[in-house]
């Protein structure tokens, strides 16, 4: 191994590896990608597959960013191990998003000109690449093919997985490209130099059946048909469209339909009318269609009408950066509705929790009769994972919306659709029950449904929507809580605990791991339910440490959101910064390293 190989080795915290291929729209990066991610499934790895492109979402800049390993992988690197660029056309674009050092490989084509000034600047090895010239001499030849077979080789991954791994994801376009595709991987693969190999070779194996290859908006589309839903109306709007392309299909299947409304307003109120009927419903949307919504999910609240609204968390505000991820519509998650109306918030927290929560606030939204917000994000939404999937016991289907809705609980000879109950819970019928018609609307009522503006009316209702959400018990899921120590019974101080929701889960939890090495107590505490908050298990499980709340939105909007609900102890720190640039371990473990600096320094 040369110097510089053995350098690049030490400097890696872990035993993965993050590669890059880049080009411009049209090149083939993405296909890349996807392909290379094919071989990591088929060498029995993990791997997360992200793509960037630029804010006009077709044609620009484009990037297949690919980390994998032997352990599963839930967010980005810190650096980028190895890049392979087929041209330099707008680099500068994304060039923040693949952080390079002098630890870096860069595969670059001559053909394309010399490397940009950042990627000179940032001493990372550059090795020519004749990517165009060895296509050329292949009878439909393609460059990005060049490159799989280059970044394969020296990246570990067998041959035989490669050319596999081709087959499959090109087998649409016809045998002449798969066989094209196989000679330029076979090419690329013997350009690459043994001596700048990054990894030695997987041994080929078959990775276990249950391991599942999906995105964030495939498992949130999966959860949701599992859990009943037999309605989705939407609008499409980048990142959220493809969790509607993906259930197009799927939901005839099962009996269900899928309507493409003409704007937002309808599709959210076509979902209210769909589980009024009985029929458990959902729409998938993105900030800024979440801003459209606000009244019918109110109306939703208000006839306490259970349905679901899965919002794909983008950079804003307005129409800010499409195709990139940002935490930022907690707040209108959290308070955006008009009047007092509690409702459910959820975040995933990874790729295949998609799947559990999306399920989860289907069971929860009928069992309480009210709306489910599901946080989800462009960088979960639109990756591809390789990974575990969540337990078969999470995403049980439902037989029908009788087992969602639960027993009629009314037995008066007068049906009382909202009669006050001490869970909050009232019995709830659909149309064609006899006896069992009621008025529903957005007005406020007594407890038969009638249209009241009475003050001991309205306060009645309102301690009843209020109360059915704070007297529920919701069980362990409401956050994933880990200690991550390492056995050590000496007294090094208080427990360091890391606050984070949804996405930020896995840079937190890969942060934690790092941290304990030299801190032996790290607890990280990753909210799946933030509305209602379960205040007291949270004030619980942070009980004696010294807290860090980590999220990707510029105004902190957890960090205050928990301080307003009077949740966090005193010297609470933030660390809250904007995307479009992924959150990484290396920043979570600096700043957490400062907040335990200054906490030693107030003992001394």
């Amino acid at each position: 191994m040369t110097d510089a190989n053995e350098r690049a080795a030490a400097a890696r915290t872990d035993a993965s590896l993050s590669v890059a291929v880049t080009g411009a729209g049209g090149s083939g990066a993405v296909t890349a990608g996807l392909i290379l991610l094919e071989a990591v499934a088929a060498a029995g790895l993990y791997g997360l597959l992200r793509r960037s492109a630029g804010p006009q979402i077709r044609g620009g800049e484009s990037a297949a960013l690919l980390r994998f390993g032997p352990e599963p992988i839930h967010c980005a690197g810190d650096r980028c191990d190895l890049l392979a660029a087929l041209d330099w056309a707008n680099h500068a674009r994304f060039a923040d998003e693949i952080p390079l050092d002098a630890a870096s490989l860069v595969l670059a084509d001559p053909a394309a000109g010399a490397p940009p000034d950042a990627v000179s600047a940032s001493a990372a090895r550059v090795r020519e690449a004749g990517f165009a010239a060895s296509a050329r001499e292949r009878e439909g030849g393609r460059a990005n093919m060049v490159a799989v077979g280059a970044v394969g080789a020296l990246a570990g991954l067998p041959l035989e997985a490669l050319l596999d791994a081709a087959g499959r994801t090109l087998s649409g376009k016809g045998e002449a490209v798969v066989a094209a595709a196989h000679a330029c991987i076979d090419a690329g693969f013997a350009l690459a130099d043994p001596a700048d190999r990054l990894l030695a070779t997987v041994e080929l194996y078959v990775p276990p059946p249950e391991r599942w290859h999906i995105t964030g908006n495939e498992a949130a589309g999966l959860g949701a048909l599992r859990a009943g839903v037999r309605f989705v109306a939407a609008y499409p709007i980048t990142p959220a469209s493809e969790m509607l392309e993906w259930l197009a299909p799927r939901l005839p299947r099962v009996g269900g339909t899928l309507l493409q409304a003409e704007d937002e307003l309808a599709s959210v109120n076509m979902i209210v009318g769909s589980a009024f009927g009985g029929v458990p419903a959902l729409t998938a949307t993105s900030g800024p269609g979440l801003s459209l919504m606000q009244e019918g999910i109110g109306l939703a609240v208000a006839s306490e009408t259970p349905i679901v609204v899965v919002n794909v968390m983008r950079g804003g505000p307005s129409t800010g950066i499409p195709t990139k991820a940002e935490q930022s519509d907690l707040n209108a998650a959290l308070y955006g509705l008009h009047g007092d109306a509690p409702h459910l918030v959820l975040a995933a927290l990874d790729i295949a929790d998609c799947a559990h929560t999306v399920a989860w606030a289907v069971r929860l939204a009928w069992r309480l009769q009210t709306a489910a917000i599901v946080l989800s994000d462009q960088s979960l939404g639109q990756s591809r994972a390789v990974c575990d999937p969540v337990s078969q016991a999470l995403t049980r289907p439902a037989r029908d919306a009788t087992e969602l809705r639960g027993p009629l609980l009314n037995s008066d000879a007068v049906y009382r659709r909202y009669a006050i109950t001490a869970d909050g819970v009232s019995p709830m019928s659909v149309p064609g029950e006899a006896g069992r018609a009621y008025t529903a609307d957005g007005l406020e009522h007594d407890t038969e449904g009638a249209p009241s503006s009475r003050a001991a009316d309205h306060a009645a209702q309102l301690d009843k929507r209020g109360r059915k959400l704070t007297v529920f018990d919701f069980g362990p899921d409401w956050a994933e809580i880990l200690d991550h120590e390492d056995g050590t019974e000496a007294d090094a101080g208080p427990c360091l605990c890391i606050v984070t929701f949804g996405a930020g889960r896995g840079a937190v939890v890969e942060a934690a791991e790092r941290l304990r090495r030299d801190h032996p107590r790290v607890r990280t505490i990753a909210l799946r339910l933030l509305a209602p908050l379960q205040r007291t298990a949270l004030m619980a499980a942070m009980r004696d440490a010294r807290v860090l709340v980590v999220e990707q939105n510029h105004g902190a909007q957890l960090f205050h959101y928990l301080h307003a609900e009077q949740a966090l102890p005193a010297g609470a720190r933030s660390l809250a910064r904007p995307g479009p640039l992924p959150l990484r371990p290396a920043e979570i473990v600096a700043a957490a390293t400062a907040l335990l600096a200054e906490d030693r320094h107030d003992r001394d």
